[in-house]
């Protein structure tokens, strides 16, 4: 694709995400994109992700905020539904395991603390952070948020587990509870 070509499809869809997260007729409705050039475009951006998406398990503990926040960023920002995942750590704050536990609508997960404790057994951790993504772009926790938060501490605390943060994913930004203070005892 012509240097050209690619300024101007770029300038049409707005961002970069945009662009690779449009779906396939968008893209071939293009002058100058046809199935193969979409093929090969999509299989740059999934490896692109995977790059990113290995970056923390090289961290040998969950120490520094912004390599968690980054890798984050990469398991759940360019979804366009809400989705709900776990880092499980060990009493060292090494990861041991991260999974998307729920995935809900362009709005909503349906969260379920049980299967989140059911999980974090399974796993043997100490200590837990989880997230979610906001598909709106907006990093803002809402009520439920804050609610769904508290209920989890709560029950994690019964199996001796620590919440140790919940971010929300946004459009390239994460909102820490633990850094904004809604963690309370």
């Amino acid at each position: 694709m012509r240097f050209s070509a690619a300024r101007s499809l770029l300038s049409e869809f707005g961002s970069l995400r945009d662009l690779l997260s449009a779906d396939q007729q968008r893209w071939e409705a293009k002058r100058g994109v046809g199935p193969a050039r979409y093929a090969a475009l999509m299989a740059a951006a999934g490896l692109g992700r995977r790059y990113r998406k290995e970056a923390l398990p090289r961290v040998s503990a969950l120490t520094h905020p912004e390599a968690v926040k980054s890798f984050l960023r990469a398991q759940l920002q360019d979804p366009h539904h809400e989705m709900f995942g776990c880092l499980y750590l060990d009493e060292r704050f090494q990861m041991l395991n991260f999974e998307e536990l729920f995935r809900g609508t362009i709005d909503s997960a349906g969260v379920y603390p049980r299967e989140v404790v059911r999980q974090v057994l399974l796993y043997n951790a100490t200590a837990i952070i989880v997230a979610h993504n906001h598909p709106s772009g907006s990093c803002q926790p809402s009520m439920q948020d804050e609610g769904l938060t508290q209920r989890l501490r709560q029950a994690l605390s019964l199996v001796d587990v620590r919440l140790v943060d919940h971010y929300v994913v946004g459009d390239g930004e994460c909102y820490s509870f633990a850094e904004h203070g809604l963690l309370r005892a």
